[in-house]
């Protein structure tokens, strides 16, 4: 892993693929413990999360789970602006169901609090929250995740998923902006 430059800023590497894959098979049979017996939906909120939902998707094994998406935009550049608006939404019934909502970064909590006051209003069994990464120090809602990859502090990150202006999301490894 090396520095990376993008929109004239550097970021150097801070989470390794090796790290995050290890992690999220460990969070994989959490869910699969936790989920057994049950056919939990898997709400993937695009576009960040992507790659951490279809590999979490996987790692939860014998469970009979499904994957949807949806996707919110909260962001501009390297920070939150506060207002959360829904650009595609989830067609799945979700009344009586177990619901993991999966989440690249909770920071704020603003999303994810806004997204689960809509989810309950259709009447899911159980909302969960998986993310890969969350920022207890940048919370803003009370929100508390469920299953967390990664507890990290308040800095601007990209890779594997993250971005910066949508750039940045191929890469491999988490990147963390050079101080």
């Amino acid at each position: 892993m090396k520095e990376v430059k993008y929109e004239g800023m550097t970021f150097v590497p801070y989470i390794s693929r090796e790290e995050i894959e290890a992690r999220i098979k460990e969070l994989g049979n959490e869910i699969t413990r936790d989920c057994a017996g049950k056919e939990p939906l898997f709400l993937c909120v695009l576009n960040g999360a992507f790659p951490f939902a279809s590999d979490l998707f996987r790692a939860a094994e014998g469970i009979d789970g499904e994957i949807a998406f949806i996707r919110l935009k909260s962001y501009e550049g390297t920070a939150s602006t506060g207002n959360v608006r829904q650009m595609m939404g989830c067609e799945k019934d979700l009344e009586g169901r177990t619901v993991i909502i999966v989440e690249d970064i909770v920071d704020t909590g603003n999303t994810i609090h806004n997204l689960i006051a809509t989810l309950k209003e259709r009447k899911p069994a159980e909302i969960k929250i998986a993310t890969l990464l969350f920022k207890p120090e940048a919370l803003e809602k009370p929100v508390k995740p469920d299953y967390v990859g990664f507890c990290i502090p308040k800095k601007f990150i990209i890779g594997f998923g993250l971005d910066i202006n949508d750039k940045a999301r191929d890469l491999n490894d988490i990147y963390v902006l050079k101080d």
